[in-house]
Parts: structure tokens; C-alpha cells; sequence
């Protein structure tokens, strides 16, 4: 069984209910078919009848529950709720059921807020900051989070490296020119992500384009700082730097030689 395999049958077993808010775009539609039909997950389509049915058109969804803000009993509860959650940001009623009845991404999170929903999907055709915008309004971060991040979560078929072939690589698509404080805090919380997902111990390489003093350079000195700064906050973390790509996930030379002359002492006896 492959590792998506894998997620897929943990999801199945332990299915959640998930809001697709994009119901303008046709991917939408095609992922939740797909996701009813493995049984992955419950899936709730934000938007009015005659739109999710006009775009659906010819797959089946039927087993999709369909949420229209406009003519939902409980909007109005998520009306009262974001007022009161965005109250010291001068939040009104009339601004408040603006968004909601507009904007479903924000009706999508509210869902997620009042425990209607267990988590929301969306980027099919809204950028990050969109994405993220009515999540940090709303949510807000986990406790003890230092910063927002994101990550790639890589599986490469048949590969020896990484967990099985798997790999997480952060941040990719967030943080565009990261501190060494925000390094840090990314190489930790990516190594949460991973066991979360993968269920396998993290080993954390601190990505750069020198080895272990190779080139010198201010990006490899931030990262030399990063890697340190990891280390004291993270001491059980499985972690090392500055490493290149390569040296990061194939065995070193120095352990290749090892490997070569153990080889060569065999032979000899």
C-alpha cells in the first residue's frame, strides 16, 4: 500500500467533515465526486442550489450537503459570531452579513469556528493571502505558534530516501525571505507536520547552498544561525545544517568510504 493509500485509509476511518467553498470553479465539483466516491471524507459545498447544480453538471455529488449562506438558518448565528469576533476591528452587522453572504471563503471558516465543519479546503482559484486571511481572522493560531508557514508534503514512488520516499519541504509557498528566529520556529513546526502525517520520527536538514561551510555567504550564515538557534529550542529534534540538498538526503562520501572499506575488510577475511 502506498503512502497516499495509506493517508486515504486513516481518513476513512476516521472521516471528517471538510467545506469546499470554491463552488465557482469546476475542480471543485470533480474533487468532491472523487472524495464521495472513495469515502474519504463529508463533504459541505458552499453556494446556492442552482449554481452547485449548473456546475456540477454530469458528475454525481449527491451524497454532498449544500450550504446556501443566503437562505441558511444558521448564517445569522455566524453573522453574530464574526461581529463579535472582529468587534475591536470595528466590525458591523451590515459588514459582517456583506461578507458572509459574498465572500465564501469566510463562510466556509465560520463553518469550521462554530464546529459545524471539521477543516476547509480552498486555493483552486484563491490565492494564499485569500486563503489565509479569514483563517487568521477567525481561528487564529495554534497556542505556542511563532509564525505562519507552509510546507510541501513530497512522496516520490519507489525511492529509498526520506520516510519511504517521503519528504515535507518548508516553507515553499509562504515566507518569502525568512529570519534565522523564523527558520527555527518553520524547521519545528514542519517536523510536527511530518510525524503528524507520516507517523515516522523527523530527521530535519536546514537547507542551503553550502555544506557545512563550503561557500561562504550571508544566506548560509543565516541558516548556520537558524540551525543553532533549532537546536537550543528543539534538543530532542533530530536536526543538522547548513546542508545541500544532496548531502542532506543521500548518504555522505565520508560514510560511502566507511561503507567501501568495511566492504574491503570483508573480502580480505
Amino acid at each position: 500500500m502506498g503512502f497516499i493509500d495509506v493517508i486515504k485509509e486513516r481518513a476513512r476511518n476516521n472521516k471528517k467533515t471538510i467545506v469546499l467553498p470554491e463552488t465557482e470553479d469546476r475542480r471543485t465539483y470533480e474533487a468532491t465526486a472523487q472524495i464521495l466516491k472513495e469515502g474519504v471524507a463529508n463533504v459541505i459545498l458552499v453556494g446556492s442550489e442552482e449554481a452547485v447544480k449548473k456546475g456540477s453538471e454530469g458528475l454525481d455529488i449527491s451524497g454532498a450537503v449544500v450550504v446556501d449562506p443566503a437562505t441558511s438558518e444558521k448564517t445569522q448565528g455566524y453573522i453574530d459570531k464574526l461581529v463579535e469576533l472582529r468587534s475591536k476591528k470595528g466590525m458591523t452587522p451590515e459588514q459582517a452579513k456583506e461578507i458572509l453572504l459574498n465572500q465564501y471563503l469566510y463562510y466556509g471558516v465560520m463553518m469550521v469556528k462554530m464546529g459545524d465543519a471539521d477543516g476547509m479546503v480552498s486555493g483552486a482559484c484563491h490565492s494564499t493571502a485569500d486563503t489565509l486571511r479569514p483563517c487568521l481572522q477567525i481561528l487564529k493560531t495554534k497556542p505556542g505558534t511563532k509564525l505562519v508557514s507552509a510546507f510541501f508534503l513530497i512522496v516520490v514512488p519507489d525511492c529509498e530516501y526520506g520516510a519511504n520516499g517521503a519528504f515535507v519541504f518548508g516553507d515553499s509557498g509562504l515566507v518569502q525571505d525568512p529570519n534565522p528566529e523564523e527558520l527555527a520556529a518553520i524547521a519545528a513546526s514542519s517536523a510536527e507536520s511530518f510525524q503528524l502525517l507520516v507517523q515516522e520520527e523527523p530527521i530535519v536538514a536546514m537547507l542551503s547552498h553550502s555544506t557545512k561551510g563550503s561557500a561562504k555567504h550571508a544566506l548560509v550564515d543565516k541558516v548556520v544561525e537558524a540551525t543553532k538557534i533549532a537546536k537550543e529550542e528543539n534538543p530532542n529534534l533530530k536536526l543538522d545544517g547548513e546542508l545541500q540538498l544532496d548531502a542532506a538526503i543521500v548518504p555522505t562520501l565520508e560514510h560511502l568510504k566507511h561503507q567501501a572499506a568495511m566492504l574491503q575488510v570483508k573480502q580480505m577475511f
